[in-house]
């Protein structure tokens, strides 16, 4: 509903806010998660072009309601529907200079009309599958939408070589901007006092975008650990009843984000975020990070956040679908568990072997430092397109 509201105002702020002299720029991104992967090329384009406005779209509430305020632009709209009146209204009233879709945005109507106003059209963190159905049914058809494209940068060799057996050719393999975003964490100040007083100096087990599945497999080992480990949960949804469930289990053990300032929080021991924004600084003080959406079908969060804190990392079972978990995992700096059991035992070897802690943490920190760099990449092969 949301969606549906939000997309009868595209047309009124677009007309409010681009007039027809200005140089625009789109990036357009599905939902949260994107914006994030795209962030570290959006602010680089930004400084590079300060004369121009930029439009930031969304196609999904997630995105767009999070993000009505950032620091890229205040023009933020809902992407319309791809049909050809859609389309062709959008980018009349947009008339941008320079497109950047983000991983898996194919539009077929926008970006052939992109195609015919000759404007610069790029696709960044693209990732490409071969069992997609668009690459079996419809290949001819997406090699024709593809062309709207001026440049696909993906993010592994595999999804250029996809590309290639449809006859697409304009493709450099960049890897993945996340790698950029979460490096840029570093340099920001991820400190928070509260945490600090919370934790008092104890090992610190940090449980981020959990769902139900994952904090049933939690619940055990937090009941029975000694008051020196301290935990704290991010739950990915943070309604009331998913809060009060989390009250509900811990009691007395737990304080709220929200009640924090009234509370002698260094006296508890389970730290409930009942808020959004600060879980990537909150990973700064982890130990340990177990990231929820594997024990599920939700499907597995952001491990990088964490791993670029060089802390060992714990996920559920399903993540195949997910190269750099699964490139951890190779590594040796993050686990998978499939019940509270295997939790337990992987928790227990972590916490009682320093050495081990270190060397996982380590690992996942060098795996950062390797594959950082795709933005420097997409801008300077960018600077001969547009």
């Amino acid at each position: 509903m949301q969606g549906v509201q939000g997309r009868k105002k595209t047309s009124s702020i677009l007309r409010k806010n681009i007039k027809k002299k200005d140089s625009v720029l789109w990036f357009h991104c599905a939902s949260l998660g994107e914006y994030e992967q795209g962030l570290p090329v959006f602010e680089k384009i930004k400084a590079q072009n300060p004369n121009s406005k930029i439009v930031l779209s969304f196609f999904s509430p997630s995105g767009y309601e999070n993000l009505k305020d950032n620091p890229i632009t205040p023009i933020v709209v809902y992407l319309p529907l791809d049909t050809r009146k859609n389309v062709d209204q959008f980018i009349t009233e947009l008339n941008p200079t320079l497109v950047i879709f983000v991983k898996s945005e194919i539009w077929p109507n926008y970006l052939l009309s992109l195609k015919k106003h000759s404007t610069k059209v790029i696709l960044i963190s693209a990732v490409f599958k071969s069992n997609k159905y668009l690459f079996k049914l419809y290949d001819v058809f997406l090699r024709k939408v593809l062309t709207g494209f001026d440049h696909i940068f993906t993010q592994d060799i595999q999804s250029k070589k996809i590309l290639q057996k449809i006859g697409y050719e304009n493709i450099t393999v960049s890897n993945d901007t996340r790698f950029d975003r979460v490096t840029d964490q570093l340099e920001k100040d991820n400190s928070l006092p509260f945490i600090e007083k919370f934790l008092n100096s104890q090992q610190c087990i940090v449980a981020g975008s959990t769902w139900p599945e994952d904090e049933n497999i939690l619940f055990s080992f937090i009941k029975n650990s000694p008051k020196n480990i301290k935990f704290i949960i991010a739950p990915h949804s943070i309604n009331n009843l998913r809060i009060q469930k989390l009250l509900n289990v811990f009691g007395s053990k737990a304080v709220l984000y929200s009640n924090h300032k009234i509370e002698d929080i260094a006296q508890k021991q389970v730290f409930i975020i009942d808020t959004i924004g600060i879980l990537t600084k909150i990973y700064g003080y982890a130990d340990i990070a177990y990231i929820g959406g594997g024990m599920g079908k939700n499907g597995l969060h952001n491990t990088l956040e964490a791993a670029v804190f060089g802390i060992p990392i714990i996920i559920g079972k399903n993540y195949s679908n997910f190269p750099e978990a699964v490139e951890m995992y190779k590594n040796g700096g993050l686990m998978s568990v499939r019940n509270a059991e295997s939790f337990n035992d992987i928790l227990d070897k972590l916490l009682t072997n320093k050495k081990l802690l270190a060397k996982c943490g380590e690992k996942n920190k060098n795996f950062i430092i390797k594959n950082k760099g795709a933005t420097s990449i997409i801008l300077n092969k960018l600077s001969y397109i547009y």
